[in-house]
């Protein structure tokens, strides 16, 4: 039997690109080489597509060609610059591994869409929808989904301070993990913060704290079909969690610790599951995402954000969810490629 072309996309323009590259770096150790060909495809910083012999830490040093995915759907796959001239290499199906703007957005996706080739995770519009995290908040209210009280503050837009009760956590709407992210105590701190996340993202969110724990859960399937990963809780000795913040992430954090299974009752657990579920239909998602929510001390779930191509890292909680519930990363893999190629689990 014939393997699967597979293009794996790694890298990027985002301020994730570090992570992505190790992301990658997972996949390719769990991928099935008698099922997949894969083709590595790295994004440098500045936005250039190169085709890569893998996603190790030195990638654009090595042998790369000049390749980019083309939008024609005759073509099905990617243009390889090759002395001059271009080739072509025809692709069964791409998996994004991309984190944060260009990457969890909608842009690949709009790309990859025009091309006509199958890919893994979330369409254009649940993409962007999810990204915005004020967008996602919206659509799971109208769900019945609680979130936290918010406000948004757009491009040059003036906040008084006064008119907020302290604390609260300013953040770029439009971006992935922690990045921008601060929490403010004093009014005086205000318009620094919102400042801080504008180097991000030109729209901000400034939140309420919820109090409660911050807890996950891994969803792999399409529409009614999910499977819900083990719920995991992170546990902080002081501050709040800074996702991807850390100097030597593979060593652990300096305030969070992630326990999987999240050490909370049965029932609370089936109700996370079945929250992260409820979020992940009603703002559309297909093929995989991670729901992060928070656990109040009566028991109400509510929405912090959705992540809809999480980290698949050594140390990522989405793969360690997935692995906690029976599904190591490999068969994970096989899972989404299937979804991207069937629509069935």
């Amino acid at each position: 039997m014939a393997r699967l072309k597979v293009g794996i996309i790694f890298g990027g323009c985002s301020e994730e690109h570090p992570v992505s590259v190790k992301s990658a770096q997972e996949v390719a150790r769990n991928l099935d080489s008698e099922k997949y060909e894969p083709f590595y495809i790295g994004i440098t910083k500045s936005g250039s597509w190169l085709l890569c012999d893998g996603p190790d830490p030195n990638w654009e040093n090595g042998s790369c060609r000049t390749v980019v995915l083309s939008p024609d759907r005759g073509v099905h796959g990617l243009l390889v610059l090759e002395q001059g001239r271009y080739g072509t290499i025809r692709l069964d199906v791409v998996f994004p591994v991309l984190h944060g703007t260009l990457g969890e957005d909608g842009a690949i996706q709009g790309l990859l869409e025009l091309s006509g080739i199958p890919y893994v995770g979330c369409d254009v519009q649940s993409s962007a929808v999810c990204m915005d995290k004020s967008l996602a908040y919206i659509v799971a209210r109208s769900a019945g989904i609680a979130t936290p009280t918010y406000w948004t503050v757009t491009a040059d837009e003036n906040i008084d301070p006064d008119r907020l009760t302290y604390p609260v956590f300013v953040k770029p709407a439009r971006s992935g993990s922690s990045f921008g992210v601060s929490k403010v105590s004093r009014k005086e701190d205000l318009l620094g913060a919102v400042e801080t996340a504008r180097q991000y993202d030109s729209k901000v969110l400034i939140e309420a704290p919820v109090v409660g724990s911050e807890i996950g859960c891994a969803i792999l399937g399409n529409d009614l079909d999910l499977v819900a990963g083990e719920v995991d809780r992170i546990a902080l000795s002081h501050g709040f969690f800074r996702i991807h913040q850390e100097d030597e992430p593979e060593i652990g954090s300096e305030n969070s610790t992630p326990i999987v299974p999240a050490d909370i009752p049965a029932e609370t657990r089936s109700l996370v599951q079945e929250t992260a579920k409820a979020v992940y239909r009603a703002l559309g998602c297909r093929g995989l995402a991670r729901v992060d929510l928070f656990l109040r001390e009566d028991g109400e779930v509510v929405l912090n954000e959705v992540n809809t191509l999480p980290g698949m890292t050594s140390y990522s909680r989405y793969p360690r969810m997935m692995a906690a519930a029976g599904l190591p990363l490999a068969e994970v893999i096989d899972r989404m490629v299937a979804l991207a190629l069937t629509g069935k689990s």
